[in-house]
């Protein structure tokens, strides 16, 4: 039983985070610039490049949190103070998303410091090679990290808690989560969809992203305080 609630707070976690937009946003940007630039044949494997650059920083970075949680608890579970303190910290992100993580208005541009979307964007417009591609994947995933950094502390610390032969597949599955939005959006196009049609559809659907996303952090503390914090039998 303790194993099927580790692996929901994974999947709750990862769904959040699969619900930030940067990664997506920048995704379009790439697919806008390379087919301005008529390489179609070479968007492919840019896209590619930029899914793994994303993937890369997620799985390294949920590795990296796995490995100090141990070296500093060891086997043991987070103490509830600081448990507590990232059931605050995702909170507060819920509330975050639901008021100023989209501008107002129709455009789905995001509330990030202008230097980091200007760099992004400029970025995105210039990438030609596959270094690159990885590269703004690279930095599209770590620029969310202040709102998804307490969601990989809390998803690595119920990986600590599987056992040793699932916990591989826990990392995997947790990154695949993350990248499903990249990974849909890019077979939607190879099957015929536009940018135009995808950003319409961002557009269009802007409060249903903005409540759900918000959401899914919400159930995510929840489900903390019933487990981990109450400790609710399952």
């Amino acid at each position: 039983m303790s194993d099927i609630i580790s692996v929901g707070i994974i999947f709750l976690s990862a769904l959040a985070h699969a619900f930030l937009q940067l990664g997506l946003g920048s995704l379009l940007l790439l697919y806008h610039a390379s087919l301005n630039k008529h390489v179609s044949k070479k968007t492919k494997t840019l896209v590619s490049s930029f899914i793994s650059g994303v993937g890369m920083i997620v799985l390294l970075g949920i590795a990296a949190a796995c490995y100090a949680l141990y070296s500093i608890f060891g086997d043991n579970n987070l103490p509830i103070e600081l448990l507590a303190a990232l059931i605050g910290i995702v909170f507060s992100v819920a509330i975050i998303m639901w008021t100023i993580y989209y501008h107002r208005g129709k455009t789905t541009e995001l509330w990030i410091p202008k230097a980091v979307a200007k760099f992004i964007s400029s970025r995105a417009e210039v990438t030609n090679s596959n270094t690159e591609a990885f590269s703004l994947g690279l930095l599209a995933a770590f620029a969310e990290f202040p709102l998804s950094f307490a969601l990989i502390l809390i998803a690595a610390n119920s990986v600590l808690e599987l056992n040793y032969t699932v916990r591989n597949i826990a990392l995997v599955g947790y990154v695949f989560i993350v990248l499903l939005p990249l990974i849909i959006t890019r077979l939607c196009i190879r099957k015929g969809k536009t940018i135009v049609d995808i950003q319409r559809w961002r557009e269009a659907n802007k409060t249903f992203l903005r409540i759900i996303s918000g959401l899914l952090f919400v159930v995510l503390g929840v489900f903390l305080i019933a487990y981990r914090i109450i400790g609710v039998p399952l």
